[in-house]
């Protein structure tokens, strides 16, 4: 399965860290990533890592204040998202999703998470 954690309130220029842990079959899934969806609005890549750390550049939006590092350990694999210098923008939920290649298309990734609620008030 995939669980996301860490979501929550934080003011303007705070920092999260999300925490995307795949467990069971889904910790074999070459990439998980990260997306986000904010109401009214469609869902969009964030960043993503293949379980050898091959990474796709960050979103624009994010790339300057975001960073991902990823911790494998014998079935349990997490992708870590730390979020800095947040902005009201940044808020929307944040799901973590596992597919067999690295992709920011949304519909390369076959499983996905429950979701988590990131709110940057300002």
């Amino acid at each position: 399965q995939l669980v996301e954690s860490g979501g929550g309130l934080v003011q303007a220029g705070g920092s999260l860290r999300l925490s995307c842990a795949a467990s069971g079959h889904f910790a074999m899934w070459t990439a998980l990533a990260w997306f986000r969806q904010a109401p009214s609005k469609e869902r969009e890549f964030v960043a993503a890592s293949t379980v050898t750390g091959i990474s796709l550049p960050l979103a624009d939006s994010v790339k300057d204040r975001f960073t991902i590092s990823r911790d494998n350990a014998k079935n349990i694999v997490t992708l870590y998202l730390h979020m800095n210098s947040l902005r009201p923008e940044d808020t929307a939920v944040y799901y973590c999703a596992a597919g067999e290649r690295l992709a920011t298309d949304s519909h390369e990734y076959d499983y996905w998470g429950q979701g988590t609620q990131v709110t940057v008030s300002s």
